[in-house]
């Protein structure tokens, strides 16, 4: 093993013990792996760490605009190349973090599309009918009101175990990003659906996931992913909604009906205010459009 695929493997074994989420840890060493690969031609060892400067970074970065990739890709890339030399920095392997003498290739800014309230409505009311003859009717539709009742991220709601739910209060503890908890308040119709399928959830012996897949094991985040494309496509015909469609409704709705922003963040996770105010330019864009549509002068 050459010293920067070694250092790479340490660099990520660090990620998870400072609690990095699995999926970060996934593509990060998907990036780095790449990385190494345009630094290894065809039997030749890649550079020492301290060896690779300014412009071998421009080369690979130049390499990446020539295969096409978005800019948000390039600086997900990008990002794991400066933690990486971040952390050699530190361990005192390099001397300078190159990444950072890199210019971050600008992203287009996209505002998230977001699902009406009257959309989310037909959609969970859909999934309550039951009309789709589905094994676990009602944990599904527990799935859907808590995405949307609660704001959730997928993993978040992947990871809920039993004693997360406080059933009398109606809160849930989440467990986010960096492995940082919050409470989160659960609607009527959330807990409601919830109490249900706890009803009917079978009892596995060890087993303290809420929500479990046909064989009794904690049911993932792909594993949700899969039940909402599969309502989405047959109840609304649109297979492009997914877990975190409802976490931008849940976000919009909540500030188009007066919540505060600051409340809103809490909610979410958000480390930084910043990313929960691209919502306001949501709100903003859906005010103008009625605007446009009904004002006489528009």
């Amino acid at each position: 093993m050459s010293e920067l695929a070694r250092q790479i493997e340490r660099y990520l074994e660090e990620l998870a013990r400072g609690g990095a989420s699995p999926h970060t840890v996934a593509a990060y060493r998907s990036d780095l792996r790449q990385f190494l690969e345009f630094l290894s031609p065809p039997e030749m060892a890649p550079p020492e760490p301290p060896a690779i400067d300014l412009l071998i970074l421009r080369e690979w970065l130049a390499a990446l605009y020539g295969m096409k990739l978005e800019a948000v890709t390039i600086r997900r890339k990008l990002a794991a190349v400066r933690g990486l030399y971040r952390f050699l920095l530190r361990e005192g392997v390099v001397r300078i973090n190159v990444g950072r003498l890199v210019r971050t290739p600008k992203a287009p800014k996209k505002l998230p599309e977001v699902m009406t309230p009257d959309q989310v409505n037909t959609l969970i009311d859909g999934v309550a009918a039951d009309k789709l003859e589905r094994p676990f009717p009602a944990r599904d539709r527990a799935i859907f009101e808590l995405l949307y009742g609660c704001g959730v991220r997928v993993s978040e709601l992947a990871g809920l175990n039993l004693e997360d739910v406080d059933r009398t209060e109606r809160w849930l503890r989440v467990r986010g990003k960096g492995r940082k908890e919050r409470q989160v308040p659960m609607p009527g119709q959330a807990a409601g659906a919830l109490e249900r399928y706890l009803a009917q959830r079978p009892v596995v012996r060890e087993e303290r996931a809420v929500f479990l897949n046909h064989r009794g094991h904690r049911l993932t985040a792909r594993g949700i992913g899969g039940i909402v494309k599969f309502y989405a496509t047959f109840i609304s015909g649109d297979p492009s909604i997914h877990p975190h469609s409802f976490r931008h409704a849940y976000a919009t709705h909540l500030l188009a009906d007066g919540a505060d922003l600051r409340a809103i963040q809490e909610l979410l996770g958000h480390a930084r205010l910043s990313t929960t105010q691209k919502y306001t330019q949501v709100s903003l864009t859906g005010l103008m459009a009625v605007y446009d549509k009904a004002h006489p002068k528009a």
